[in-house]
């Protein structure tokens, strides 16, 4: 069987401060009923500046600059223990300023609802200018800035939201419509940061990889975010927005929500997609969220610790046909979470992990790595969730030795073989499995790992609509360098045109016969 390939990688992150003091809900709800609390006077104190989140380790690690097992050298806390010769721009994507995704975000913009004052519209211009991905039209949208009384006064009359440095007001996002409630100024903010960190995911998968966008057949975007407006709320489609701003002129999509195992289900589809010969080309990705960023602040305040959930997370993968080199999905070793599974973290595991490998006769220490939620533990722990990454390995190796795979003192030995340290923000879906796919990838170039499980898990829970848990996993494999002729495109065509010479000849030889009659 021929099963399709991860083809390339493009991941981003934004530092966000401002946006976390805007828009992320824990410090908000907290404006909202305690204006005067001690959280809130703290958090001045605690913000990072654009240039220690780029050396911070995690981070580095995340757009490809260090590798997973780097991290593991590297002594805690990270937000002390700076990578000093640390760069932005890493090999799989970016680190981004702030301001620079103010900008984006007017580019991204498709009904005027940015607005940037005329200082800042002419300094964007040229920062953005400088970096070579936009294109003339894009970037002439700065031509036209609102003045600094129009945009102080949206905001004050609540009809808009700014877009801040520190206390300096840059410009604002309108809202979309004067009585719908989903097209308000704070969600179609919410929105607009998904589509601009999505768009940039997009950008870096594309040239980070030399990958023509044009080429793309079809987008499934995997963010939290619903977009729509009241008459059908959550109705998409921000998978077609994003591909438009990004060149994917012939693209079509869609949008799939899951939780934290939305990108999990989606790079199943993509890879059902491109098997069954529907699209050649389909592109996973999704921005970051907003409401997340601080979520765990006041602990990491009381902690003395900087607030570290600061960073906007996006990601873009392309999933295309088997072309021999690049490492494949294995669409026959599935795990899914069924309805009847039940929600026990025992019985997920045995569910999306164990089940799929004993159907498929291997044991679980068959797979070299598993990737499952990598959330940074040096955000988790002080928060009192714990290390997420050790207990999924934790909780794996314990399936293991039920099963008599391995022994019970053997375990930590296990989770560092298998597993690898968290380092992904807490963006929800961001952290589920995804940010491994660009080392697996490399591994597996590099013959130096044979096999991954990616794991999402979702909390369905949350929509109030069932109690039920979710999950589901794919198997990334080394490819083995063997095509069948069904799936070697130049072979099956090469094939087509010898029918088409033995069909003409037969015709001829028909037309000759007649003739001499």
């Amino acid at each position: 069987m021929n099963f399709p390939v991860i083809k390339g990688t493009g991941y981003v992150l934004v530092h966000a401060p401002n946006m976390m003091l805007e828009h992320g809900t824990t410090i908000t709800v907290e404006k909202a009923k305690n204006p005067g609390s001690d959280f809130l006077k703290a958090i001045p104190d605690h913000i990072r500046s654009f240039e220690e989140t780029v050396k911070y380790a995690p981070n580095q690690v995340y757009i490809g600059n260090l590798s997973p097992r780097d991290l593991e050298t590297i002594p805690q806390p990270w937000f002390e223990n700076f990578v000093e010769d640390a760069d932005r721009q890493g090999k799989y994507g970016e680190i981004m300023p702030e301001k620079e995704l103010y900008g984006l975000m007017k580019i991204v913009d498709r009904f005027e609802l940015v607005e940037l004052n005329e200082e800042f519209s002419a300094e964007i211009k040229e920062i953005l200018k400088a970096k070579d991905i936009f294109t003339e039209n894009q970037l002439a949208l700065f031509d036209k800035p609102k003045s600094m009384d129009e945009i102080s006064a949206l905001v004050k009359n609540d009809t808009a939201k700014g877009l801040y440095d520190g206390d300096k007001l840059l410009g604002c996002v309108r809202e979309a419509h004067e009585s719908d409630p989903c097209l308000t100024a704070d969600v179609v903010f919410e929105n607009l940061v998904t589509k601009a960190s999505g768009v940039l995911a997009m950008i870096a998968l594309f040239k980070k990889n030399n990958i023509d966008p044009s080429e793309v057949d079809y987008i499934i975007e995997a963010s939290e975010e619903a977009i729509g407006d009241m008459n059908q709320r959550g109705g998409g489609n921000m998978a077609k927005a994003c591909g438009e701003v990004a060149g994917c002129i012939n693209a079509t999509g869609i949008d799939m929500r899951g939780f934290c195992a939305g990108p999990s289900h989606a790079f199943v589809n993509a890879a059902g997609l491109v098997q069954s010969g529907i699209f050649k080309n389909v592109v996973v990705m999704a921005g970051g969220c907003t409401a997340k960023l601080g979520m765990n602040g006041r602990d990491h305040i009381n902690k003395k610790m900087p607030l570290v959930e600061d960073m906007i997370g996006g990601f873009a993968v392309l999933v295309s046909e088997n072309d021999g080199v690049n490492p494949v999905i294995r669409t026959d070793i599935l795990g899914k979470h069924k309805i009847s599974s039940g929600s026990a973290p025992q019985a997920v595991i045995q569910a999306i992990v164990v089940d799929p490998l004993t159907a498929s006769g291997m044991k679980i220490s068959d797979i070299d790595v598993f990737a499952p939620e990598l959330q940074n533990p040096e955000i988790t722990v002080p928060a009192g969730a714990g290390d997420v990454p050790v207990a999924n390995y934790k909780m794996i190796g314990a399936m293991a030795i039920k099963r008599g795979e391995l022994e019970k003192k053997e375990l930590m030995e296990f989770t560092k073989k298998h597993g690898v340290i968290g380092f992904a923000p807490t963006q929800g879906h961001i952290p589920s499995g995804v940010p491994l796919i660009g080392y697996i990838r490399d591994s597996m170039l590099a013959g130096e790992m044979t096999n991954a499980m990616l794991i999402g898990k979702g909390s369905l829970f949350l929509g109030r609509m069932t109690d039920l848990f979710d999950g589901i996993s794919f198997i990334i494999q080394k490819n083995s360098g063997e095509l069948s002729m069904g799936q070697d495109s130049s072979a099956s065509d090469e094939f087509k045109q010898e029918i088409r010479e033995m069909i003409a000849e037969a015709m001829q030889g028909i037309a000759d016969s007649l003739a001499r009659r």
